[in-house]
């Protein structure tokens, strides 16, 4: 098989039928049959591998967890309903009552959710540190410290964490460290590369691509991923093979997508530093980015998500959003269609100022998720938008 990323993501194909088709099918059954009585027994005992049931294993989930497991150079994984029952169900199997995270603060809304709301019930505490902050972590840890956890680009205001300074840190103080690799996608960046344990994504965003379906992976270290596949087995969190057989076909354009996405994106970012109605850009690959060195280091591309910051505050945000044509008003991300967020008055509107700055949200924030139309048209619809009063 071909080292290429490309060619593994199309020709990875894992199942055939007696029918000998050249796409995969679709395997919609709750279980599978078994021979005689010994077949059943060795089976369960996991002496042979099979399919028992679609909630430990499918054809078709086996396959998309192949290819991701391909692509981010892991060695096991497995596939979940959603990008946050892969992140809840990873950290639950990996953590016991007393264990403590150390976390970026610039986390997914919800996966700051689990941290402060849910995991706090069962005595399991997290400390943050900012993304500016990186030379703070070693006075996070302590002795009950069991996983160092961050995601790169963040959402919602692209900033990039150092993968590799990050993991010797995590490495030296022997922690897990887990990463959410959904902005970025395994085409853009490999955390296993720079010493991940885990790597975490939201199938639902780029890897579909075409906001059709939810899920989620997790793919890593096989004991830890074996851990992780019996807590799964046990709870349900499974994916649907429907949904796995949809992601799969994904794959197969991942690269080409993200390749456009990517360069749509950084005309976008160009045109906004240019427009007087715009305070600041952000995208990793423009030069002005914070992070700029570091994001070249460990992406081969900048990914789809722009974010900006409007003069005038949420009214002008708001004023934005109202007169946007041709893009989408969406929570969603990583689709064809360009998606216009703004953070201040819908996804984190129940914040507090004091919270959403923490966090990179200033009132006058805008997060595009950059599709795949002309990029011409994407630029127009966003000047007029801009300009509007």
């Amino acid at each position: 098989m071909s080292k290429h990323f490309e060619t593994q993501a199309i020709r990875s194909q894992t199942e055939r039928s007696q029918f000998s088709e050249h796409s995969t099918p679709l395997y919609l059954t709750s279980s599978f049959v078994f021979n005689d009585a010994e077949d059943m027994r060795s089976s369960f005992a996991e002496e042979k591998e099979r399919n028992l049931y679609s909630r430990f294993t499918n054809p078709n989930t086996t396959e998309f967890v192949d290819k991701v497991v391909t692509m981010e150079g892991a060695e096991s994984g497995y596939a979940f309903a959603t990008g946050m029952s892969a992140i809840f169900t990873t950290f639950a199997t990996l953590l016991n009552a007393g264990d403590h995270v150390v976390s970026c603060r610039s986390v997914f809304g919800s996966t700051h959710s689990m941290f402060t709301k849910f995991l706090p019930k069962w005595n399991i505490e997290t400390s943050y540190f900012k993304v500016d902050e990186v030379d703070l972590v070693e006075n996070l840890i302590q002795e009950n410290t069991k996983i160092l956890y961050i995601e790169t680009p963040t959402n919602p205001a692209v900033d990039i964490l150092d993968l590799e300074l990050i993991g010797k840190i995590a490495k030296k103080h022997n922690l897990l460290f887990i990463v959410d690799n959904c902005f970025a996608t395994p085409y853009i960046q490999q955390p296993i590369k720079f010493g991940a344990d885990l790597v975490i994504h939201s199938a639902t965003k780029l890897m579909d691509g075409q906001g059709r379906v939810l899920g989620g992976v997790t793919v890593g270290k096989k004991e830890l991923m074996r851990e992780i596949y019996l807590f799964a087995r046990n709870t349900g969190p499974a994916m649907s093979p429907f949904n796995a057989w949809v992601l799969s076909k994904s794959l197969e354009t991942l690269a080409i997508r993200v390749e456009k996405h990517s360069e749509n994106a950084l005309k976008v970012a160009q045109f906004l530093e240019e427009n007087e109605n715009v305070e600041l850009v952000k995208y990793p690959f423009l030069k002005s980015h914070p992070q700029y060195k570091v994001a070249k280091k460990q992406m081969k591309l900048g990914g789809n998500i722009v974010a900006f910051e409007i003069k005038g505050g949420i009214e002008a945000g708001r004023t934005f959003l109202n007169n946007i044509k041709m893009c989408s008003l969406s929570a969603n991300l990583g689709d064809t269609r360009t998606i216009v967020t703004h953070p201040s008055s819908t996804t984190h509107g129940r914040l507090s100022e004091e919270d959403r700055l923490e966090v990179g949200i200033t009132d006058g924030l805008v997060r595009v998720s950059v599709g795949l139309e002309n990029v011409e048209d994407i630029i127009e619809d966003i000047q007029q938008a801009l300009n509007a009063k």
